[in-house]
C-alpha cells in the first residue's frame, strides 16, 4: 500500500499598512508554520515593487525553511502612498527603519531580523544595516556601491526622479555604501548590464568579516534566467539561515 506524503501546511500571509511621514507603506508578511520565527525584510529596486516575480518567489521559498519573509513597497512605489518623483535615499532608509521597527514587535517573529536587497534596495539595506545594533545579516543582489554619476543615466526609472534626489546625492552623505558592514553576503551577476560587476568587489572590500562574495556566472541584472535566480535564492537562504538561527 502506497502512503501519501502529508501536504505541507499553507503559508500564512498577513497584509499590513505602516505609517511613515504622514503616509502609509504597503507590506505583506509570509509566515512559516513554526512560530515565532526569525524574519527577513526584502527591499526592491528603484522603480520595482514588492510584487515582482523575484519577491513573490522569496515569499514562497523562505517560509519553507522556517524564515518569515516581509516584502513591502517604498513610498511612491507599488501600493504604498506617495509619488515616485519624490523618492530619495534618505526617504527609503526611513521607510525600511519603520518596517523593521514594526516587525520587531510582531508576536509571530523573533527579534532577530535580516535584510535582502536587490539593486537600489541593496544599497538602502546596507545603509540601514550599518546603523543597526546588534549587527544584522544582510544580502545584496547586484547592488551599486555608489550612486555618483546616476544623473547621467538615460534610464526611464532615473528620468522619473526629481532634482531633489540628485541634490541629495550631491551632498555626498548618502552617495556611497557605508564601510564596516558585517555579516554581509554580496551576490553579483557576471553580466550585469545595469550595475557594473566591479561594484560587487567594492561592496565586498568595504565589508568586514564575516563576509562573502559570489559572482553568478553569465547572469544579468534582473536574474532573468531562472537557474541564476534560484542560485541566488539558495545562497541567500544559506547565509541568512546560518546567521539568524545560530
Amino acid at each position: 500500500m502506497t502512503r501519501r506524503r502529508a501536504a505541507a501546511p499553507p503559508i500564512r500571509e498577513e497584509v499590513h499598512r505602516v505609517a511613515v511621514g504622514g503616509q502609509k507603506l504597503a507590506l505583506v508578511l509570509h509566515l512559516p508554520a513554526r512560530l515565532p520565527a526569525p524574519g527577513v525584510v526584502v527591499c526592491h529596486g528603484l522603480a520595482a515593487s514588492k510584487d515582482s516575480e523575484k519577491y513573490l518567489l522569496l515569499g514562497r521559498e523562505f517560509p519553507k525553511v522556517g524564515l518569515a519573509l516581509c516584502r513591502f513597497d517604498f513610498r511612491g512605489s507599488g501600493e504604498s502612498e506617495g509619488a515616485y518623483a519624490d523618492s530619495s535615499v534618505a526617504g527609503r532608509i526611513a521607510d525600511l527603519k519603520v518596517v523593521l521597527d514594526f516587525l520587531a514587535t510582531h508576536p509571530a517573529l523573533h527579534r532577530r531580523l535580516g535584510l535582502l536587497g536587490s539593486s537600489m534596495g541593496g544599497f538602502v539595506a546596507l545603509h540601514v544595516a550599518a546603523r543597526r545594533r546588534p549587527a544584522m545579516p544582510v544580502v545584496t543582489w547586484n547592488a551599486p556601491a555608489t550612486l555618483r554619476g546616476l544623473q547621467r543615466s538615460t534610464a526611464e526609472d532615473v528620468a522619473g526622479l526629481s532634482q531633489a534626489f540628485f541634490d541629495e546625492l550631491a551632498t555626498g552623505a548618502l552617495a556611497d555604501t557605508p564601510a564596516g558592514v558585517a555579516f554581509s553576503l554580496t551576490i553579483q551577476a557576471e553580466r550585469d548590464e545595469v550595475v557594473p560587476p566591479s561594484h560587487g568587489q567594492v561592496l565586498f572590500d568595504r565589508a568586514i568579516d564575516p563576509k562573502e562574495l559570489h559572482v553568478l556566472k553569465g547572469a544579468d541584472h534582473r536574474l532573468s534566467d531562472m537557474t541564476h535566480r534560484m542560485e541566488a535564492v539558495s545562497l541567500s537562504l544559506g547565509w541568512l539561515t546560518r546567521h539568524l538561527t545560530q
